[in-house]
């Protein structure tokens, strides 16, 4: 794995998602209580969660609501042991980066 930057300090507001493409995958970065990354896609149908709905450290996936913790990637409804894969993240004085 290797720690790469996906954009500055203020990108990711408050209580919100973004999406970003990093070495050819589809990252979700959540700031919500500091910074979590997931893969950004949904089990179901490839629908991105990063412009989900969050409910503390709860995503809900905008196209047909199924719920994924951000913390640990884990599918809190329907089928059991389903988890997206986790990135680290860490804050620095010149942006975000993501361990991909």
């Amino acid at each position: 794995m290797a720690w790469k930057k996906i954009a500055e300090k203020n990108a990711i507001a408050s209580g919100k998602g973004r999406e970003f493409k990093i070495d050819g995958k589809r990252i979700a970065v959540f700031n919500q209580d500091g910074f979590h990354a997931l893969d950004a896609l949904c089990v179901h149908q490839d629908g991105s969660i990063a412009p989900g709905k969050l409910d503390g450290d709860i995503v809900e996936c905008p196209l047909h609501f199924w719920h994924y913790n951000i913390k640990t990637g884990e599918l809190i409804d329907y089928l059991k042991d389903v988890k997206l894969q986790k990135y680290e993240v860490q804050v620095k004085d010149d942006g975000i980066y993501v361990d991909v």
